[in-house]
């Protein structure tokens, strides 16, 4: 079982939520709305993404890291390096 699971209901009510602002802000570009009003729905849309992709990080560190950590070995060794690399990912973004 993958450690977000248990909220997936909760993640997918939100990344609908997240799609329904992207479709907003199609229409915001296809109306020619105020570029001001487009960047301030994109900065939103953008935070709730990253709150989705932290919230499933902290999910995966608690499950599937602390899972692995806890066998140890190259197991352990290859999720850690993983979640630093998903870390690095999201830092850049």
């Amino acid at each position: 079982m993958l450690g977000y699971t248990a909220d997936k209901d909760a993640y997918l009510k939100r990344l609908r939520r997240i799609e329904g602002q992207v479709r907003g802000l199609q229409r915001m570009v296809e109306n020619d709305e105020y570029c001001i009003d487009v960047l301030t729905q994109i900065s939103a849309a953008t935070k709730a993404l990253q709150a989705v992709s932290l919230g499933l990080l902290d999910e995966h560190l608690k499950h599937c890291v602390a899972q692995a950590v806890a066998e140890g070995g190259e197991v352990a060794d290859e999720k850690i390096a993983e979640a630093s690399a998903a870390i690095a990912r999201l830092v850049r973004s």
